[in-house]
């Protein structure tokens, strides 16, 4: 769930979206949402063959045209490559171009062990994706005047946040959404089996989170911390007295038409409706092992839901089109720091990344154990989410990722 150089943040403060990524995989699996191994035996990827395309207009596929199976286009390429070359089990991707029409792409096998095709647009762990929803659900009661962004989180939870270095009464709600608090990360602290199998209530996470000194003073840098999305979600229950997931619910999913998106129940372990399995590595060298299955709470307000790609450019979409925040909050919310040497930036929940055609793609990304997910919008309204299935141990898969994510939006 971590954005470091990956867009799924930091499943540890080095692997973010921006900034250097932690990809020592055991720590990164616990941090960023990417947890742990499982225990049952290994899987061995199959080559990918002949991946079909299809285009659709943002109603009803139609079966891609004989020139176009024969010579697939960049972006079904770099799938391709994904499950050829770097070893992902499957590669799904949404695009939508400025006019709204969507193609959708697979490549690989959605279950490794029947050999079952890849669902098109497949639901999919989100991981870090999710910090954006949360944000924007604390964005809208700023706009509604329940949340100060520069209020102490003591105005909301009075005494929760204390540890050595750490006080609650000098963190602000910007330093939470920004990760510019100095909380340190919660989730290399726990063991991979735990993660899959225990259920965590938030204030668990935060105690977990607590035991261990500030990585910096508030305002002081950008560092990546899931901790600071626990608090953000724990402030929301605070302010509107309901779940996160209900205010999640009736304030984003129900409001764009968001259909194929739903934050898990607690001990709901799989997911509904199709999906292509997902697959983890731990260690980094050792096999691919079936996580599909898990207890996504450790993530919770930093890393729970589940989605579609093309959910997720709808959302995306609809927040930068101004659908869901005020001006003057989506504002705020694309006002970003540096985080990390790639060019990436962060603002409240909401990345910015260059584009090699110009301009920039505005988003977040995610993984949790099975799943890594990028994606953007640019401000003309194109789209693209590209996912696969296993979170690359490879830096140099990373870059094929974000290259499949800047060849649909620049092809």
């Amino acid at each position: 769930m971590h954005p470091q150089n990956r867009q799924g943040f930091p499943r540890t403060s080095t692997r973010q979206q921006g900034g250097g990524r932690r990809r020592a995989v055991s720590a990164a699996a616990a941090a960023a949402l990417a947890i742990g191994a499982m225990t049952l035996g290994p899987l061995t990827p199959l080559a990918a063959s002949a991946p079909a395309t299809s285009a659709t207009s943002a109603s009803a596929p139609s079966a891609p045209s004989a020139s176009a199976a024969a010579k697939p286009d960049a972006v079904q390429q770099a799938l391709n490559r994904l499950v050829r070359d770097d070893g992902m089990p499957a590669a799904l991707a949404s695009v939508q171009d400025r006019d709204g029409r969507t193609r959708t792409y697979t490549a690989g096998t959605g279950d490794l062990a029947t050999g079952a095709a890849v669902p098109r647009d497949g639901r999919i762990r989100i991981g870090s994706n999710t910090k954006a929803f949360t944000a924007t659900v604390v964005l809208q009661l700023v706009g509604e005047g329940k949340v100060g962004l520069d209020a102490t989180v003591d105005t909301y939870l009075p005494g929760l946040v204390r540890g050595e270095g750490i006080d609650g009464r000098r963190i602000t709600v910007r330093h939470l959404l920004q990760h510019t608090s100095g909380l340190p990360e919660y989730g290399i602290h726990v063991d991979d089996d735990e993660i899959r199998n225990r259920y965590f209530e938030p204030r668990e996470l935060l105690d977990i989170a607590l035991q261990h000194k500030a990585d910096g003073d508030p305002g002081e840098k950008w560092g990546y911390s899931n901790t600071n999305y626990v608090l953000a979600g724990l402030i929301v229950q605070k302010v509107t007295g309901r779940p996160l997931a209900e205010e999640m619910d009736r304030r984003i999913i129900k409001r764009i038409g968001l259909r194929h998106t739903y934050f898990p129940a607690p001990g709901e372990m799989t997911i509904r409706a199709p999906h292509p399995r997902g697959y983890h590595r731990n260690p980094a060298d050792g096999p691919l092992r079936d996580f599909t299955e898990m207890d996504p709470s450790m993530g919770w307000a930093a890393g729970q839901l589940i989605s579609t790609n093309s959910d997720l450019n709808r959302f995306f979409t609809a927040l930068l089109a101004g659908r869901l925040l005020p001006a003057a909050q989506l504002a705020e919310m694309r006002t970003t720091v540096p985080a990390g040497t790639s060019g990436l930036r962060y603002g409240l929940g909401l990345t910015s990344r260059p584009l090699s055609c110009g301009g920039v793609s505005w988003g977040h990304g995610g993984d949790i154990a099975g799943y890594e997910t990028r994606g953007g919008v640019t401000d003309d309204g194109r789209a693209a989410a590209v996912a696969v299935t296993a979170i690359p141990t490879d830096e140099a898969v990373v870059q094929h990722v974000k290259d499949a994510v800047d060849r649909a939006l620049c092809g």
